[in-house]
Protein backbone atom coordinates (compact mmCIF):
# COMPACT_ATOMS: atom_id res chain seq x y z
CA UNK A 1 0.00 0.00 0.00
CA UNK A 2 1.56 3.07 -1.20
CA UNK A 3 2.02 5.98 1.41
CA UNK A 4 -0.21 9.41 0.51
CA UNK A 5 1.54 12.01 -1.07
CA UNK A 6 3.09 14.49 1.24
CA UNK A 7 0.96 17.27 2.50
CA UNK A 8 -2.29 15.45 1.78
CA UNK A 9 -4.47 13.60 4.01
CA UNK A 10 -4.25 10.20 4.26
CA UNK A 11 -6.27 7.49 2.58
CA UNK A 12 -10.25 7.03 4.35
CA UNK A 13 -9.27 10.27 6.25
CA UNK A 14 -12.89 11.15 7.94
CA UNK A 15 -14.16 8.04 5.93
CA UNK A 16 -15.05 4.69 7.51
CA UNK A 17 -12.82 2.19 5.72
CA UNK A 18 -13.97 -0.88 4.66
CA UNK A 19 -11.16 -4.06 3.98
CA UNK A 20 -12.69 -6.21 1.20
CA UNK A 21 -11.57 -9.46 -0.18
CA UNK A 22 -12.26 -8.78 -3.60
CA UNK A 23 -10.84 -12.43 -5.15
CA UNK A 24 -14.02 -14.00 -3.13
CA UNK A 25 -16.76 -15.48 -4.18
CA UNK A 26 -18.45 -17.07 -6.96
CA UNK A 27 -18.48 -14.10 -9.46
CA UNK A 28 -15.14 -13.18 -8.84
CA UNK A 29 -13.41 -9.40 -8.67
CA UNK A 30 -15.69 -7.75 -11.17
CA UNK A 31 -19.02 -8.44 -8.78
CA UNK A 32 -16.69 -7.24 -5.59
CA UNK A 33 -15.67 -4.13 -7.34
CA UNK A 34 -18.87 -3.60 -8.60
CA UNK A 35 -20.62 -3.66 -5.68
CA UNK A 36 -17.81 -1.41 -3.65
CA UNK A 37 -19.15 1.00 -6.36
CA UNK A 38 -22.77 0.97 -6.04
CA UNK A 39 -22.37 1.46 -2.22
CA UNK A 40 -20.06 4.46 -3.12
CA UNK A 41 -22.70 6.22 -5.07
CA UNK A 42 -24.90 5.98 -2.15
CA UNK A 43 -23.05 6.79 0.89
CA UNK A 44 -20.06 9.68 0.33
CA UNK A 45 -18.76 8.64 3.76
CA UNK A 46 -17.37 5.17 2.53
CA UNK A 47 -13.70 3.97 1.76
CA UNK A 48 -11.98 0.71 0.89
CA UNK A 49 -9.33 -1.23 1.07
CA UNK A 50 -9.30 -4.00 -1.31
CA UNK A 51 -7.32 -7.07 -1.29
CA UNK A 52 -6.00 -9.46 -4.00
CA UNK A 53 -4.44 -9.07 -7.83
CA UNK A 54 -3.39 -6.11 -8.52
CA UNK A 55 -3.63 -5.78 -12.05
CA UNK A 56 -6.57 -7.38 -12.31
CA UNK A 57 -8.17 -4.92 -9.26
CA UNK A 58 -6.50 -2.01 -10.61
CA UNK A 59 -7.94 -2.29 -14.19
CA UNK A 60 -11.84 -2.71 -12.24
CA UNK A 61 -11.15 0.27 -10.31
CA UNK A 62 -10.25 2.10 -12.92
CA UNK A 63 -13.69 2.04 -14.64
CA UNK A 64 -15.69 2.58 -11.65
CA UNK A 65 -14.97 6.25 -11.65
CA UNK A 66 -16.46 6.78 -8.04
CA UNK A 67 -14.02 4.94 -6.66
CA UNK A 68 -11.58 7.52 -7.86
CA UNK A 69 -9.56 8.61 -4.27
CA UNK A 70 -11.65 5.89 -2.34
CA UNK A 71 -10.12 2.43 -2.94
CA UNK A 72 -7.24 1.53 -2.49
CA UNK A 73 -5.57 -1.71 -3.83
CA UNK A 74 -3.66 -4.23 -1.56
CA UNK A 75 -1.59 -7.00 -3.55
CA UNK A 76 -2.20 -10.15 -2.33
CA UNK A 77 -2.10 -13.22 -4.94
CA UNK A 78 -3.08 -15.65 -3.03
CA UNK A 79 -6.82 -16.63 -3.43
CA UNK A 80 -8.79 -18.44 -1.17
CA UNK A 81 -11.10 -21.35 -2.91
CA UNK A 82 -13.90 -22.54 -2.38
CA UNK A 83 -12.79 -26.21 -1.43
CA UNK A 84 -9.47 -25.21 0.65
CA UNK A 85 -9.62 -26.71 4.43
CA UNK A 86 -9.30 -23.87 7.26
CA UNK A 87 -6.45 -25.97 8.27
CA UNK A 88 -4.41 -25.40 4.91
CA UNK A 89 -5.26 -21.54 5.01
CA UNK A 90 -4.00 -21.35 8.49
CA UNK A 91 -1.07 -23.05 7.17
CA UNK A 92 -0.17 -21.57 4.12
CA UNK A 93 -2.77 -18.80 3.34
CA UNK A 94 -0.65 -15.60 4.33
CA UNK A 95 -0.63 -14.30 0.84
CA UNK A 96 -3.95 -14.59 0.16
CA UNK A 97 -6.33 -11.65 0.04
CA UNK A 98 -8.66 -13.16 2.59
CA UNK A 99 -5.56 -12.88 5.24
CA UNK A 100 -4.40 -9.76 4.13
CA UNK A 101 -7.99 -8.70 4.37
CA UNK A 102 -8.38 -9.81 8.02
CA UNK A 103 -5.06 -8.01 9.09
CA UNK A 104 -5.89 -4.98 7.58
CA UNK A 105 -9.45 -4.85 10.09
CA UNK A 106 -6.51 -5.91 12.99
CA UNK A 107 -3.71 -3.35 12.40
CA UNK A 108 -6.70 -0.54 12.41
CA UNK A 109 -6.59 0.42 8.94
CA UNK A 110 -10.46 -0.77 8.71
CA UNK A 111 -12.87 -0.54 11.15
CA UNK A 112 -15.17 -3.42 8.92
CA UNK A 113 -14.47 -5.88 6.74
CA UNK A 114 -16.54 -8.42 4.24
CA UNK A 115 -15.49 -11.81 2.53
CA UNK A 116 -17.64 -13.83 -0.32
CA UNK A 117 -15.04 -16.03 0.56
CA UNK A 118 -14.77 -19.69 2.00
CA UNK A 119 -16.57 -19.15 5.42
CA UNK A 120 -14.69 -22.01 7.31
CA UNK A 121 -11.58 -20.27 6.12
CA UNK A 122 -12.92 -16.82 7.02
CA UNK A 123 -14.03 -17.79 10.48
CA UNK A 124 -10.33 -19.70 11.23
CA UNK A 125 -8.39 -16.71 10.07
CA UNK A 126 -10.55 -14.14 11.93
CA UNK A 127 -10.39 -16.25 14.91
CA UNK A 128 -6.44 -16.37 14.42
CA UNK A 129 -5.78 -12.84 13.53
CA UNK A 130 -8.68 -11.22 15.52
CA UNK A 131 -9.08 -13.69 19.00
CA UNK A 132 -12.37 -13.76 20.31
CA UNK A 133 -13.36 -11.18 22.66
CA UNK A 134 -12.89 -11.96 26.78
CA UNK A 135 -15.54 -14.57 28.19
CA UNK A 136 -16.46 -15.55 24.76
CA UNK A 137 -15.88 -19.63 24.21
CA UNK A 138 -17.38 -20.05 20.74
CA UNK A 139 -18.50 -16.98 17.85
CA UNK A 140 -21.28 -17.45 16.20
CA UNK A 141 -22.07 -16.59 12.74
CA UNK A 142 -25.81 -14.22 12.44
CA UNK A 143 -28.00 -14.34 9.77
CA UNK A 144 -30.81 -11.63 9.03
CA UNK A 145 -33.85 -13.50 7.98
CA UNK A 146 -36.88 -11.97 6.27
CA UNK A 147 -39.79 -11.70 8.82
CA UNK A 148 -43.20 -10.30 9.81
CA UNK A 149 -42.09 -8.08 12.22
CA UNK A 150 -41.32 -4.54 12.42
CA UNK A 151 -38.38 -4.27 11.51
CA UNK A 152 -38.62 -6.56 7.85
CA UNK A 153 -36.04 -8.88 9.30
CA UNK A 154 -35.16 -11.17 11.95
CA UNK A 155 -31.47 -12.29 13.18
CA UNK A 156 -30.68 -16.17 14.16
CA UNK A 157 -27.16 -17.27 15.09
CA UNK A 158 -25.35 -19.38 14.89
CA UNK A 159 -26.06 -20.61 11.67
CA UNK A 160 -22.78 -22.22 11.09
CA UNK A 161 -19.80 -21.16 13.39
CA UNK A 162 -19.79 -24.73 15.78
CA UNK A 163 -22.48 -27.35 15.83
CA UNK A 164 -22.57 -27.26 19.62
CA UNK A 165 -23.11 -24.74 21.83
CA UNK A 166 -23.83 -25.28 26.05
CA UNK A 167 -25.88 -23.38 28.30
CA UNK A 168 -23.44 -20.32 28.61
CA UNK A 169 -22.51 -20.18 25.12
CA UNK A 170 -25.79 -19.74 24.27
CA UNK A 171 -26.54 -16.95 26.61
CA UNK A 172 -23.64 -15.24 25.12
CA UNK A 173 -25.13 -15.77 21.71
CA UNK A 174 -28.29 -13.89 23.10
CA UNK A 175 -26.11 -11.38 24.09
CA UNK A 176 -24.21 -10.68 20.91
CA UNK A 177 -27.10 -11.18 18.78
CA UNK A 178 -29.45 -8.19 20.36
CA UNK A 179 -26.03 -6.18 20.58
CA UNK A 180 -26.03 -6.55 16.54
CA UNK A 181 -29.74 -6.17 16.47
CA UNK A 182 -30.36 -2.90 18.47
CA UNK A 183 -27.61 -1.38 16.31
CA UNK A 184 -28.50 -2.75 13.15
CA UNK A 185 -32.22 -1.91 13.26
CA UNK A 186 -32.13 0.81 15.98
CA UNK A 187 -34.40 -1.36 18.74
CA UNK A 188 -33.91 0.23 21.39
CA UNK A 189 -34.91 -3.41 23.78
CA UNK A 190 -34.71 -6.78 20.97
CA UNK A 191 -36.80 -9.31 22.47
CA UNK A 192 -35.31 -12.81 22.19
CA UNK A 193 -36.07 -16.25 22.27
CA UNK A 194 -34.34 -19.73 22.56
CA UNK A 195 -35.18 -22.05 19.72
CA UNK A 196 -36.39 -25.41 21.25
CA UNK A 197 -39.01 -28.25 20.20
CA UNK A 198 -41.99 -26.54 21.83
CA UNK A 199 -42.88 -23.62 23.84
CA UNK A 200 -43.17 -25.73 26.96
CA UNK A 201 -40.77 -25.03 29.77
CA UNK A 202 -40.56 -29.09 30.28
CA UNK A 203 -39.25 -29.48 26.41
CA UNK A 204 -35.96 -29.39 25.42
CA UNK A 205 -32.60 -30.77 26.63
CA UNK A 206 -31.44 -29.78 29.86
CA UNK A 207 -28.55 -27.52 28.57
CA UNK A 208 -31.88 -25.44 26.89
CA UNK A 209 -33.22 -25.15 29.75
CA UNK A 210 -30.75 -24.30 31.84
CA UNK A 211 -29.70 -21.63 28.99
CA UNK A 212 -33.33 -20.35 29.29
CA UNK A 213 -32.80 -19.09 32.90
CA UNK A 214 -29.28 -18.11 32.15
CA UNK A 215 -30.89 -15.73 29.31
CA UNK A 216 -33.80 -14.54 31.55
CA UNK A 217 -31.66 -13.69 34.66
CA UNK A 218 -29.22 -11.38 32.20
CA UNK A 219 -32.01 -9.38 30.37
CA UNK A 220 -31.18 -6.39 32.23
CA UNK A 221 -27.73 -6.44 31.37
CA UNK A 222 -28.34 -7.40 27.86
CA UNK A 223 -30.80 -4.66 27.62
CA UNK A 224 -33.03 -6.88 26.02
CA UNK A 225 -36.39 -8.88 26.18
CA UNK A 226 -36.74 -12.74 26.61
CA UNK A 227 -39.91 -14.15 24.96
CA UNK A 228 -38.83 -17.72 26.31
CA UNK A 229 -38.67 -20.60 23.82
CA UNK A 230 -39.95 -20.60 20.22
CA UNK A 231 -40.62 -23.00 17.53
CA UNK A 232 -39.25 -23.19 13.93
CA UNK A 233 -42.40 -21.78 12.38
CA UNK A 234 -41.70 -18.29 15.00
CA UNK A 235 -38.30 -17.19 12.92
CA UNK A 236 -40.01 -15.45 10.30
CA UNK A 237 -42.75 -13.85 12.81
CA UNK A 238 -43.45 -10.69 14.22
CA UNK A 239 -43.42 -12.79 17.78
CA UNK A 240 -39.46 -12.34 18.35
CA UNK A 241 -36.42 -10.26 16.91
CA UNK A 242 -33.34 -12.54 18.13
CA UNK A 243 -33.77 -16.10 17.47
CA UNK A 244 -30.90 -18.24 19.41
CA UNK A 245 -29.94 -21.96 18.44
CA UNK A 246 -26.45 -23.98 17.95
CA UNK A 247 -24.75 -23.87 14.89
CA UNK A 248 -26.00 -27.01 13.53
CA UNK A 249 -29.71 -26.02 13.97
CA UNK A 250 -29.17 -22.68 13.08
CA UNK A 251 -27.40 -24.02 9.38
CA UNK A 252 -30.07 -26.39 8.88
CA UNK A 253 -32.92 -23.95 9.48
CA UNK A 254 -31.45 -21.04 7.20
CA UNK A 255 -30.88 -23.92 4.15
CA UNK A 256 -34.10 -25.39 4.42
CA UNK A 257 -35.98 -21.62 4.60
CA UNK A 258 -33.27 -20.93 1.40
CA UNK A 259 -34.36 -24.27 -0.44
CA UNK A 260 -38.11 -23.72 0.65
CA UNK A 261 -38.20 -20.15 -0.95
CA UNK A 262 -36.40 -21.05 -4.06
CA UNK A 263 -38.76 -24.16 -4.24
CA UNK A 264 -41.68 -21.65 -3.96
CA UNK A 265 -40.26 -19.19 -6.82
CA UNK A 266 -39.70 -21.85 -9.27
CA UNK A 267 -43.29 -23.27 -8.51
CA UNK A 268 -45.25 -19.97 -9.29
CA UNK A 269 -43.05 -19.03 -12.04
CA UNK A 270 -44.63 -22.54 -13.18
CA UNK A 271 -47.46 -21.90 -12.45
CA UNK A 272 -47.76 -18.50 -14.47
CA UNK A 273 -46.63 -19.60 -17.25
CA UNK A 274 -48.72 -22.70 -17.75
CA UNK A 275 -51.64 -21.21 -19.66
CA UNK A 276 -52.72 -18.27 -21.07
CA UNK A 277 -55.00 -17.61 -18.83
CA UNK A 278 -52.42 -17.73 -15.69
CA UNK A 279 -50.14 -14.80 -17.69
CA UNK A 280 -52.77 -12.84 -17.84
CA UNK A 281 -53.61 -13.36 -13.97
CA UNK A 282 -49.94 -12.81 -13.48
CA UNK A 283 -50.17 -9.26 -15.66
CA UNK A 284 -52.14 -8.43 -13.26
CA UNK A 285 -50.85 -9.50 -10.19
CA UNK A 286 -47.45 -7.94 -11.62
CA UNK A 287 -47.07 -5.06 -9.01
CA UNK A 288 -47.61 -6.91 -5.74
CA UNK A 289 -45.19 -9.87 -7.03
CA UNK A 290 -42.58 -7.36 -7.78
CA UNK A 291 -43.36 -6.01 -4.35
CA UNK A 292 -42.89 -9.62 -3.16
CA UNK A 293 -40.03 -10.06 -4.96
CA UNK A 294 -37.98 -7.19 -3.64
CA UNK A 295 -39.02 -7.67 -0.28
CA UNK A 296 -37.94 -11.40 0.11
CA UNK A 297 -34.69 -10.90 -2.37
CA UNK A 298 -31.92 -12.41 -0.41
CA UNK A 299 -29.53 -10.08 -1.83
CA UNK A 300 -30.76 -7.05 0.16
CA UNK A 301 -30.26 -9.93 3.46
CA UNK A 302 -26.76 -10.73 2.55
CA UNK A 303 -24.39 -10.96 5.58
CA UNK A 304 -23.58 -12.79 7.78
CA UNK A 305 -21.68 -11.21 10.95
CA UNK A 306 -19.21 -12.92 12.54
CA UNK A 307 -20.06 -12.29 16.22
CA UNK A 308 -17.63 -12.88 19.28
CA UNK A 309 -14.36 -11.32 17.69
CA UNK A 310 -12.15 -7.99 17.93
CA UNK A 311 -13.71 -6.61 15.22
CA UNK A 312 -16.42 -6.55 12.73
CA UNK A 313 -16.25 -9.30 10.04
CA UNK A 314 -19.63 -9.29 7.32
CA UNK A 315 -19.53 -12.91 5.50
CA UNK A 316 -21.41 -12.53 2.39
CA UNK A 317 -23.24 -15.18 0.31
CA UNK A 318 -20.37 -16.54 -2.14
CA UNK A 319 -22.65 -16.49 -5.07
CA UNK A 320 -23.75 -12.57 -4.18
CA UNK A 321 -23.85 -10.41 -7.13
CA UNK A 322 -22.83 -6.37 -7.36
CA UNK A 323 -26.33 -5.96 -5.68
CA UNK A 324 -25.76 -8.82 -2.84
CA UNK A 325 -21.93 -7.52 -1.78
CA UNK A 326 -23.60 -4.15 -1.72
CA UNK A 327 -25.54 -5.39 1.09
CA UNK A 328 -23.04 -6.38 2.77
CA UNK A 329 -21.05 -3.68 2.51
CA UNK A 330 -23.67 -1.09 3.92
CA UNK A 331 -24.12 -3.27 7.06
CA UNK A 332 -20.41 -3.19 7.70
CA UNK A 333 -20.73 0.14 7.63
CA UNK A 334 -24.09 0.32 10.10
CA UNK A 335 -22.25 -2.18 12.47
CA UNK A 336 -18.55 -0.03 12.18
CA UNK A 337 -20.13 3.38 12.72
CA UNK A 338 -22.58 2.02 15.31
CA UNK A 339 -19.69 1.40 17.68
CA UNK A 340 -21.51 -1.85 19.01
CA UNK A 341 -17.99 -3.74 19.38
CA UNK A 342 -17.46 -2.53 22.93
CA UNK A 343 -21.11 -2.56 24.41
CA UNK A 344 -21.26 -6.12 23.23
CA UNK A 345 -17.87 -6.83 24.74
CA UNK A 346 -18.63 -5.03 27.98
CA UNK A 347 -21.75 -6.73 28.93
CA UNK A 348 -20.21 -10.28 27.88
CA UNK A 349 -17.65 -9.32 30.60
CA UNK A 350 -20.38 -8.11 33.26
CA UNK A 351 -22.36 -11.24 32.22
CA UNK A 352 -19.47 -13.41 32.77
CA UNK A 353 -18.21 -11.84 35.92
CA UNK A 354 -21.89 -12.18 37.42
CA UNK A 355 -21.83 -16.16 36.32
CA UNK A 356 -18.46 -16.44 37.84
CA UNK A 357 -19.24 -14.56 41.25
CA UNK A 358 -22.62 -17.22 41.37
CA UNK A 359 -20.32 -20.09 40.63
CA UNK A 360 -18.15 -18.77 43.20
CA UNK A 361 -21.05 -18.43 45.46
CA UNK A 362 -22.85 -21.72 45.07
CA UNK A 363 -19.40 -23.47 46.07
CA UNK A 364 -19.17 -21.49 49.33
CA UNK A 365 -22.88 -22.34 50.28
CA UNK A 366 -22.43 -26.18 49.58
CA UNK A 367 -22.38 -28.12 52.68
CA UNK A 368 -20.46 -31.47 53.74
CA UNK A 369 -22.82 -33.31 55.71
CA UNK A 370 -20.94 -36.11 58.18
CA UNK A 371 -21.18 -39.38 56.66
CA UNK A 372 -23.49 -41.76 59.15
CA UNK A 373 -22.19 -45.60 60.05
CA UNK A 374 -24.05 -47.90 57.86
CA UNK A 375 -26.30 -49.95 59.96
CA UNK A 376 -24.79 -53.26 58.75
CA UNK A 377 -21.38 -54.10 57.41
CA UNK A 378 -21.86 -56.66 53.96
CA UNK A 379 -21.99 -59.01 56.14
CA UNK A 380 -25.13 -58.40 57.85
CA UNK A 381 -23.44 -58.57 61.41
CA UNK A 382 -23.84 -54.96 62.35
CA UNK A 383 -19.92 -55.03 63.21
CA UNK A 384 -17.62 -52.27 61.81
Amino acid sequence: MSDAPHGSAPFGANMTTISVDAMGGDHGPEAVVGGCAISARRNPGIAFLLHGDEAVLNALVAKEHILAGRAQVIHSPGVVSMDDKPAQIMRRGRDTSMWSTITALRDGQAQAAVSCGNTGALMAVSMLRLRKLPGVHRPAIACLWPSLGPHGYNTMLDVGADVRADEESLLHYALMGSAYFRNAFGATRPRVGLLNVGTEDHKGRAEIKEAARLIADAAEVGRYDFVGFVEGNDIPSAHVDVIVTDGFTGNVALKTGEGTAKLMGDVLRTELERSFMSKLGGLFALRPLRRMKKRLDPRLANGGVFLGLNGTVVKSHGSADSTGVSSAIKLAFTLAQSGFQDRMAERISAVSDALQERLLKSEDDVEIAPVAAPDRTPDGTGKA
